[in-house]
């Protein structure tokens, strides 16, 4: 029988132009269960405001997530499980969305700052994207690339109402405009979608300070072909910085793979806690 082997990897970096890393990102592979995720989230609300609305969104997913793999999880069902994790997402993200709400209400200073956010988190060989705003998932395998999340956007909406193509979309003025994040509204509408993983795949998540410069077929390329897998997120943020690095850039690799049993195992170098700051960690389990 077939058992399953996870690496994860993250980074984020300020970019050429900006004063300040409004990005924040989480990243986790647990060493004795096939379970692991990406966050990533890209604050917006000017000096501080946006950086402190990220980090309250990874910060909040990051907490709910580490506590998932309970006693009461793991004596579940497949079907009871798939259930809890996508009720944990659900409350993490209204827990965030409310945190940055409070934090609002007591620092006028931050009345505009909201985020965006991503996350993947895969059990087993089951996969759950959710996502608010224009940050983005992929997922490629031998089939290709396919983008697992649809931007919230005013240019998103444009192109589906057929008014903007997507070459157009790009040179778009309004191509950043959201219309939907995380500190906005008292109410939270993130878009939830699962699958389950049938072959081995890498999982991309990234904020738009990368898919500002790259297109799909640019991130597919290198996906293909930049090998260590896991290294592709070095390769990314220095595409993107190489061609511009106008804004805050993250992301996060998720390299999902079958293995026979018998050559699987854990190694105690693969045991980690998050990142300290400034410093970026791999984390595999071979």
């Amino acid at each position: 029988m077939d058992a399953i082997s996870l690496a994860v990897n993250g980074r984020t970096d300020i970019g050429l132009i900006r004063d300040e890393n409004e990005d924040s990102i989480r990243w986790y592979a647990d060493t004795n269960q096939p379970f692991a995720y990406v966050v990533v989230a890209d604050g917006m609300g000017g000096y501080s405001g946006g950086s402190t609305a990220s980090n309250i969104a990874a910060e909040t997913l990051q907490s709910h997530l580490n506590g998932l793999l309970n006693s009461t999880f793991l004596s579940c069902s497949p079907e009871q499980q798939q259930l809890m994790l996508r009720a944990a997402l659900i409350d993490s993200i209204a827990s965030a969305n409310r945190e940055i709400l409070t934090t609002k209400d007591f620092h006028p200073q931050f009345a505009q700052m909201g985020t965006t956010l991503v996350t993947a988190v895969i059990w087993n060989d089951f996969l759950m994207v959710a996502h608010i705003g224009d940050s983005r998932a992929y997922l490629w395998n031998h089939y290709g690339l396919q983008r697992l999340t649809r931007d919230h956007s005013v240019v998103q909406e444009m192109i589906d109402g057929g008014q903007l193509t997507p070459e157009q979309a790009k040179e778009s003025n309004i191509r950043n405009h959201i219309t939907r994040a995380l500190g906005v509204t008292e109410h939270v509408d993130p878009v939830i979608n699962s699958w389950t993983l049938t072959e081995d795949a890498l999982l991309l998540l990234c904020s738009d300070g990368l898919t500002e410069y790259l297109d799909d077929h640019m991130i597919e390329r290198v996906l293909a072909t930049h090998r260590p897998a896991l290294e592709c997120v070095y390769k990314f943020i220095d595409d993107a910085n190489r061609l511009g690095g106008r804004d805050n850039i993250s992301a996060g690799i998720l390299e999902f793979s079958f293995q026979p049993e018998q050559d699987v195992y854990i190694s105690a170098d693969s045991i980690t806690l998050q990142p300290k700051k400034n410093e970026d960690i791999t984390v595999r389990k071979e």
